[in-house]
Protein backbone atom coordinates (compact mmCIF):
# COMPACT_ATOMS: atom_id res chain seq x y z
CA UNK A 1 0.00 0.00 0.00
CA UNK A 2 1.38 3.54 -0.68
CA UNK A 3 2.44 5.52 1.93
CA UNK A 4 0.14 8.55 1.00
CA UNK A 5 -3.59 7.49 0.14
CA UNK A 6 -4.62 11.25 -0.72
CA UNK A 7 -2.80 14.27 -1.22
CA UNK A 8 -3.21 16.08 2.09
CA UNK A 9 -3.64 19.88 1.01
CA UNK A 10 -6.73 21.50 -0.08
CA UNK A 11 -5.58 22.46 -3.22
CA UNK A 12 -5.28 19.13 -4.83
CA UNK A 13 -9.50 18.85 -4.27
CA UNK A 14 -12.03 20.54 -6.78
CA UNK A 15 -15.19 19.69 -4.65
CA UNK A 16 -15.57 20.25 -1.22
CA UNK A 17 -18.63 18.80 1.15
CA UNK A 18 -19.27 20.33 4.69
CA UNK A 19 -19.90 17.31 7.03
CA UNK A 20 -21.11 18.88 11.02
CA UNK A 21 -19.83 16.57 13.23
CA UNK A 22 -22.51 15.03 16.02
CA UNK A 23 -21.93 14.29 19.91
CA UNK A 24 -22.14 10.55 19.11
CA UNK A 25 -19.17 10.55 16.69
CA UNK A 26 -16.67 10.96 19.56
CA UNK A 27 -15.58 8.22 21.37
CA UNK A 28 -14.14 8.34 25.10
CA UNK A 29 -11.09 9.95 24.42
CA UNK A 30 -12.72 12.80 23.06
CA UNK A 31 -12.16 12.69 18.98
CA UNK A 32 -14.17 11.35 16.37
CA UNK A 33 -13.65 7.67 16.47
CA UNK A 34 -11.58 5.96 13.59
CA UNK A 35 -14.52 3.98 12.39
CA UNK A 36 -16.69 7.35 11.63
CA UNK A 37 -14.16 8.81 9.55
CA UNK A 38 -15.43 5.99 6.74
CA UNK A 39 -18.84 7.07 6.95
CA UNK A 40 -17.95 10.55 6.06
CA UNK A 41 -15.85 9.30 3.25
CA UNK A 42 -19.28 7.32 2.18
CA UNK A 43 -20.98 10.65 2.92
CA UNK A 44 -18.97 13.21 1.01
CA UNK A 45 -18.89 10.77 -2.32
CA UNK A 46 -22.95 9.87 -2.13
CA UNK A 47 -24.05 12.87 -1.62
CA UNK A 48 -22.07 14.56 -4.40
CA UNK A 49 -23.36 11.14 -6.05
CA UNK A 50 -27.30 12.29 -5.42
CA UNK A 51 -27.30 16.19 -5.95
CA UNK A 52 -24.79 16.35 -9.00
CA UNK A 53 -25.37 12.72 -10.53
CA UNK A 54 -29.21 12.24 -9.85
CA UNK A 55 -28.25 8.72 -8.07
CA UNK A 56 -31.39 7.61 -7.32
CA UNK A 57 -30.52 5.14 -3.84
CA UNK A 58 -34.11 3.40 -3.52
CA UNK A 59 -34.75 2.10 -7.01
CA UNK A 60 -32.12 2.80 -9.80
CA UNK A 61 -30.48 0.22 -11.95
CA UNK A 62 -27.62 0.24 -10.83
CA UNK A 63 -25.74 1.16 -7.52
CA UNK A 64 -22.40 1.95 -6.54
CA UNK A 65 -20.69 -1.00 -4.33
CA UNK A 66 -17.40 -0.41 -1.78
CA UNK A 67 -15.41 -2.65 -2.73
CA UNK A 68 -11.97 -0.67 -0.84
CA UNK A 69 -11.60 1.48 1.44
CA UNK A 70 -8.61 2.86 3.28
CA UNK A 71 -7.54 5.67 5.50
CA UNK A 72 -4.40 7.41 7.25
CA UNK A 73 -5.63 9.66 10.10
CA UNK A 74 -3.09 13.06 10.81
CA UNK A 75 -4.64 14.52 13.53
CA UNK A 76 -7.86 14.33 15.62
CA UNK A 77 -11.67 15.74 14.78
CA UNK A 78 -13.89 16.06 17.18
CA UNK A 79 -17.67 17.47 18.02
CA UNK A 80 -18.66 19.95 17.67
CA UNK A 81 -16.71 20.71 14.41
CA UNK A 82 -17.93 21.05 10.55
CA UNK A 83 -15.43 18.69 8.55
CA UNK A 84 -14.76 20.13 4.76
CA UNK A 85 -14.42 16.90 2.89
CA UNK A 86 -12.50 17.38 -0.64
CA UNK A 87 -13.20 14.91 -3.11
CA UNK A 88 -11.15 14.12 -5.93
CA UNK A 89 -11.41 10.91 -8.33
CA UNK A 90 -8.45 9.17 -9.65
CA UNK A 91 -9.91 6.97 -11.55
CA UNK A 92 -12.92 6.25 -14.03
CA UNK A 93 -12.75 3.15 -15.50
CA UNK A 94 -15.38 1.33 -17.35
CA UNK A 95 -17.57 0.32 -13.85
CA UNK A 96 -15.17 1.39 -11.34
CA UNK A 97 -14.34 4.63 -9.48
CA UNK A 98 -11.55 5.33 -7.58
CA UNK A 99 -11.62 8.34 -5.09
CA UNK A 100 -9.27 10.10 -2.52
CA UNK A 101 -10.95 11.98 -0.28
CA UNK A 102 -9.47 14.67 2.27
CA UNK A 103 -10.81 15.42 5.48
CA UNK A 104 -10.07 19.16 6.85
CA UNK A 105 -10.89 21.16 9.60
CA UNK A 106 -12.58 24.45 8.58
CA UNK A 107 -10.10 26.82 7.84
CA UNK A 108 -6.87 24.54 8.02
CA UNK A 109 -4.89 23.65 4.73
CA UNK A 110 -3.93 20.29 5.56
CA UNK A 111 -5.77 17.34 5.84
CA UNK A 112 -7.09 15.86 9.57
CA UNK A 113 -7.40 12.62 7.97
CA UNK A 114 -7.11 11.36 4.12
CA UNK A 115 -8.10 8.16 2.58
CA UNK A 116 -9.61 6.33 -0.64
CA UNK A 117 -13.14 4.72 -1.54
CA UNK A 118 -13.30 2.46 -4.29
CA UNK A 119 -16.85 1.68 -6.05
CA UNK A 120 -17.73 -0.81 -8.45
CA UNK A 121 -21.14 -0.13 -10.07
CA UNK A 122 -23.41 -2.91 -10.15
CA UNK A 123 -26.97 -3.97 -11.55
CA UNK A 124 -29.35 -3.69 -8.64
CA UNK A 125 -31.17 -7.12 -8.99
CA UNK A 126 -27.86 -9.14 -10.45
CA UNK A 127 -24.65 -7.41 -8.59
CA UNK A 128 -23.09 -8.06 -12.13
CA UNK A 129 -20.80 -5.05 -12.79
CA UNK A 130 -21.93 -2.38 -15.43
CA UNK A 131 -20.89 0.67 -16.78
CA UNK A 132 -21.08 3.57 -15.12
CA UNK A 133 -24.15 5.09 -15.44
CA UNK A 134 -23.83 8.57 -17.66
CA UNK A 135 -25.60 10.72 -15.33
CA UNK A 136 -22.48 10.04 -12.30
CA UNK A 137 -19.79 9.89 -15.27
CA UNK A 138 -20.98 13.12 -16.28
CA UNK A 139 -20.97 14.00 -12.33
CA UNK A 140 -17.99 12.98 -11.67
CA UNK A 141 -15.68 14.04 -15.02
CA UNK A 142 -14.81 17.40 -12.98
CA UNK A 143 -13.57 15.70 -10.10
CA UNK A 144 -10.73 14.05 -12.31
CA UNK A 145 -7.51 14.82 -10.44
CA UNK A 146 -5.44 16.59 -13.24
CA UNK A 147 -2.37 14.11 -14.29
CA UNK A 148 -3.99 11.40 -13.32
CA UNK A 149 -5.35 8.68 -16.09
CA UNK A 150 -9.01 8.43 -16.63
CA UNK A 151 -10.77 5.97 -19.28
Amino acid sequence: MSANLAPPFRRAYPLFIAIPTRWMDNDTYGHVNNVVYYSYFDTAVNRHLIEAGHLDIRSGACVGLVVETACQFHKALSFPETIDAGLRVVHLGRSSVVYEIGLFRSGDDDAAATGRFVHVWVDRATRRPVAVPEPIRAALAPLIAAGDAAN
